[in-house]
């Protein structure tokens, strides 16, 4: 009798070792990449802009390859967190939490990584649900605990955005004004203005934009929920295959190295991860015209946005029609602003950003030139590197027409060779990228094309 072994010559099984080994190097680097970006802040350290451009030349060889990392061993999800939680506890971090707050709010996020640990070891639909759920109202306390914990951190996004909701409140223009008590920027409004807009609520309603900040960050959840779940033309798919696509992106998101940073110093990144998530919802849902709309307020908060128009503009499914109502509608939506002062909004947004000093505690290669050797890299040198990446990934996306989730790490990639070679880039512009890798793992596969049969026949 022939045995029934696996062999291990054969294609499906050289199949599934190549899905495992790369299941595990993505593990490994968002634990590296995210491990050192809770020590950037407030350092620069050669090994960690090492780290930043491996994990950068892992994503662009997962993407050139095309590697499937599903199924990924069961136990790889545990570890992944519960590694988050140790190098939270383990790695210096920057926060303006003191004392109780303090371990307060790291032990909330040790609870929903042990808890989403356990959950997860062995997961069932019910325990996943539960997993994203423990996530998500641990992310909330969190983020009520740095809030009230640190009222009023010395940083000045948080002293832009609070002055600047105080301002709209007014009918004042916020790109005209000097800020008080600022311990960084003090008379100008980097941001574009939907930023102010979108986290305004959270000052009037609570005396912090903090909380505004939190309430999208619930919306992205939401939105990688929405994502996950199947539509006609996916592959077939369990509830507990789809409850695991939430949660473990979800989960992994909340007790990343450095959340708790990026909480206490009003980083605004979540909310443009919840635009983009919900764009990408309403595309895989055939409505791709609705799905202007939280694209174009993302990209009328902050400017680093525009990079992914092109991207969006040669992938079919939304193709140059809605990537130009989309540029149109953000143009109509920061309108009021340029008018009301056309030089103070460009000297705010614009050219203040081009000529602001290099501060040398961003890990980027535009700063180990300038820290280690002296150098001041020229303009055009990084704007070759971050249009080359550029370019190369919008011809692949024209040519491949990749599937969303493809597309969401094309997008991911682009940022992340930008914030390389850039003289500001900290913590939360490299976690906008992980954050967009990790929604990119919700996405369910489909039969072929780009987008599932029903969202195609929309097209």
């Amino acid at each position: 009798m022939r045995s029934t072994a696996a062999d291990p010559t054969s294609p499906s099984t050289r199949s599934t070792a190549t899905t495992a080994y790369a299941a595990c190097a993505l593990a490994a680097a968002w634990l590296a990449y995210l491990g050192v970006l809770q020590w950037s802040v407030v350092r620069f350290r050669v090994p960690i802009v090492l780290t930043l451009t491996v994990c950068a030349v892992g994503l662009a060889l997962w993407l050139g390859r095309r590697t499937r990392i599903h199924p990924a061993p069961a136990w790889l999800v545990p570890v992944v967190l519960l590694g988050s939680v140790a190098v939270t506890w383990a790695v210096p971090l920057f926060s303006y939490l003191r004392g109780g707050p303090l371990t307060a709010a790291l032990a909330t996020l040790t609870v929903v990584g042990v808890g989403g640990a356990a959950l997860l070891s062995r997961p069932t639909a019910a325990r996943a649900r539960t997993a994203y759920g423990l996530a998500v109202a641990g992310h909330v306390v969190t983020a009520t605990i740095a809030t009230l914990g640190d009222p009023a951190p010395r940083i000045d996004v948080w002293v832009t955005l609070q002055q600047a909701s105080d301002a709209l409140a007014r009918g004042e223009n916020f790109y005209d004004m000097t800020w008080t008590d600022s311990p960084g920027v003090q008379d100008a409004f980097t941001y574009l203005p939907w930023t102010a807009v979108l986290l305004a609520p959270g000052r009037w309603l609570g005396g912090d934009v903090r909380w505004a900040i939190a309430f999208w960050s619930v919306v992205l959840f939401l939105g990688v929920w929405a994502l996950a779940r199947p539509l006609r033309g996916d592959e077939p798919s369990t509830a507990r295959a789809t409850a695991l696509r939430a949660a473990v992106p979800v989960t992994a998101l909340v007790v990343a190295p450095g959340a708790l940073t990026q909480i206490d110093q009003a980083w605004t990144e979540p909310l443009l991860a919840a635009g983009l998530v919900w764009w990408a919802v309403l595309v895989r849902r055939g409505h791709a015209w609705w799905a202007v709309v939280p694209l174009a307020l993302a990209c009328a908060s902050k400017q680093h946005l525009a990079l992914l128009l092109p991207l969006l503009l040669l992938w079919q499914p939304f193709g140059p029609r809605r990537a130009v109502a989309t540029g149109a509608l953000t143009g109509v939506l920061v309108a009021p602003w340029f008018l009301a002062s056309p030089s103070d909004f460009v000297h705010d947004t614009v050219t203040l950003l081009l000529g602001f000093h290099p501060i040398r505690f961003a890990n980027t290669w535009y700063l180990y030139f300038l820290n280690e050797h002296g150098v001041t890299l020229p303009f055009w040198v990084t704007g070759v590197i971050a249009l080359g990446a550029l370019a190369v990934a919008a011809l692949l996306v024209h040519r491949r027409q990749p599937p969303l989730d493809e597309l969401l790490r094309w997008c991911a990639l682009v940022l992340l060779a930008a914030n390389l070679v850039n003289k500001q880039a900290f913590y939360n512009q490299f976690w906008l990228s992980a954050a967009l890798v990790a929604m990119s793992l919700a996405v369910p596969r489909g039969h072929g094309g780009a987008l599932p049969s029903a969202a195609r026949r929309a097209e």
